[in-house]
């Protein structure tokens, strides 16, 4: 690791502690050149996730866009931030578990309305009428009687 100070090549880790909730490792180094100390922090390095979307754009993927999605679906809804969270992360985590760099929204979505379904029934069709584009009341009465089924 070069120094920051003197740009000299050998640096020695004097201090290395987990950091970040155990997601990095926070070493202490100094420069044997300069003796001045630094901090450097190693993380695994990880592929950003491309999400496919319906009009075939490609964007990275944004956690915030499935929370914010799922809290529009749940407003006003017997349904904790926790309830939510989990949601999310089990979302997440099927995502990940595919292991492909690019995956398409409608794949994403399907996911949602799942686990959605599963949570609680109201939240599953508002968000199913957004996801879906319900365009009239018979096509919102169908997907009524998938739930009610």
């Amino acid at each position: 690791m070069k120094c920051p100070f003197c740009g000299h090549e050998n640096t020695r880790v004097i201090d290395s502690r987990p950091a970040d909730e155990n997601n990095s490792i926070r070493r202490r180094r100094v420069c044997d050149e300069c003796e001045k100390r630094f901090t450097t922090y190693e993380k695994v390095e990880t592929i950003p996730l491309i999400i496919i979307k319906k009009d075939n754009n490609r964007e990275t993927y944004d956690r915030s866009k499935i929370e914010a999605g799922v809290l529009r679906a749940c407003h006003k809804r017997p349904i904790s931030a926790a309830q939510i969270t989990q949601l999310v992360d089990e979302v997440e985590t099927e995502i990940f578990n595919r292991e492909e760099k690019e995956v398409p929204s409608a794949v994403i979505g399907e996911l949602v309305m799942d686990k959605l379904k599963n949570l609680e029934a109201v939240a599953y069709v508002r968000f199913a009428s957004v996801y879906r584009e319900f365009k009239d009341i018979n096509t919102f009465m169908d997907e009524l009687k998938k739930v009610l089924k």
